[in-house]
């Protein structure tokens, strides 16, 4: 990639980034608050904070007030992302939903499941760095080390984490760093605007998290 392309690419992407902000806010009703965002240095890609050791380039909040920064106003998102049209899109978790996070081939190997025993579906991401999120209702999170004790599985032996009050999520189609975009798995669509429970889909979600789990292991016999 070449230093001129490198500099196009965020004004191309600055617009779709306020498009979608606006959207996630009018459409959705979801939170949402600028973070840090990439910036071109001779033909490299950089974070606006300036870290070297950066482990979310272009894709963390950019201050520490940001839970207080966040809105739900499609006016008030227009008009931040129009003072800063590079901004990552980052949603607070806790207030219209929370997000369960498990490796991406488990998250593959439960969706299938998922949809083959029809159960509800709320949008699904995922990241550059191989995970998958569930949007489930406000609260969810909370409640996964307790489901999946139910299970009969120990939280701290499979990989997956709520996402809840004082985290949050990158949306599409934010970049982290070189690695990529954050995508859909599954869309927000008007069909999936009422959000399951985590306790309807955490019985597949551990399920392949524990089959990850057993064969991580087995490879590392």
């Amino acid at each position: 990639m070449g230093v001129a392309e490198a500099v196009q690419i965020p004004q191309q992407r600055g617009e779709q980034l306020l498009d979608h902000a606006v959207r996630y806010a009018e459409e959705r009703h979801w939170d949402v608050f600028p973070g840090t965002w990439l910036e071109s240095d001779d033909g490299r890609v950089r974070c606006s904070c300036e870290q070297s050791d950066c482990a979310a380039p272009g894709a963390h909040a950019a201050r520490p007030d940001w839970a207080s920064q966040a809105t739900g106003s499609a006016t008030a998102a227009r008009r931040m992302w129009g003072m800063n049209p590079k901004a990552s899109i980052l949603l607070p978790t806790g207030r219209t939903f929370d997000a369960l996070d498990l490796p991406e081939s488990a998250g593959f190997l439960a969706l299938a499941r998922l949809e083959r025993m029809d159960l509800p579906l709320g949008p699904v991401t995922c990241t550059p760095d191989r995970r998958m999120l569930f949007f489930v209702l406000p609260g969810g999170a909370q409640k996964v080390p307790d489901l999946v004790r139910g299970l009969g599985w120990a939280p701290t032996s499979i990989d997956l984490i709520g996402r809840g009050e004082g985290h949050y999520v990158a949306a599409p189609p934010t970049r982290v760093g070189a690695q990529g975009a954050v995508q859909w798995a599954r869309r927000p669509t008007p069909a999936n605007r009422w959000l399951p429970d985590a306790e309807e889909l955490i019985s597949p979600l551990a399920y392949a998290c524990g089959r990850e789990a057993v064969a991580a292991r087995t490879r590392g016999a």
